[in-house]
């Protein structure tokens, strides 16, 4: 994933888990919000959980800490696209193994052993690793 025009490096690897062709929308939004890199690191690597206690912190101005409502949307954005991506990814690793399992196991024992239908065991083991997946998730405050 290579950097994009009009991206520079830090955009470009806060922004890993977006697509190539994207980055330099969404890096240009935060800019004209007058968020940094940093700030978005630190919201990813919390999984938006200072966000959210803000916000439910009853404080009207609780916003304001952030940049504003704008850049709060950005940024909870942000956190919502990064998760979408782990999930694409787990899904990925998820086909991988369950396609091995059908190397040595009937689809009915392998169905049964997580919880779905014979029919769905196909279709969960369709899938790749191969994907433009980001290799690590950003490390914050989570054990």
């Amino acid at each position: 994933m290579s950097c994009q025009p009009g991206v520079n490096v830090e955009w470009d690897a806060v922004l890993a888990h977006r697509p190539d062709d994207v980055r330099a929308q969404v890096a240009e939004r935060f800019i004209a919000c007058g968020v940094t890199p940093d700030q978005v690191a630190a919201v990813l690597a919390d999984m938006g959980d200072d966000l959210y206690a803000a916000a439910t912190s009853g404080d009207e101005h609780w916003a304001e800490t952030y940049g504003g409502g704008l850049a709060v949307a950005l940024l909870s954005a942000e956190v919502s696209s990064l998760a979408a991506h782990l999930n694409s990814r787990a899904s990925a690793v998820r086909a991988v193994a369950v396609d091995g399992l059908l190397e040595d196991f009937s689809a009915v024992t392998v169905a049964a052993h997580l919880g779905v239908s014979r029919q769905k065991i196909y279709g969960v083991a369709r899938g790749s690793v191969n994907g433009p997946f980001i290799k690590r998730a950003p490390r914050g405050g989570h054990a």
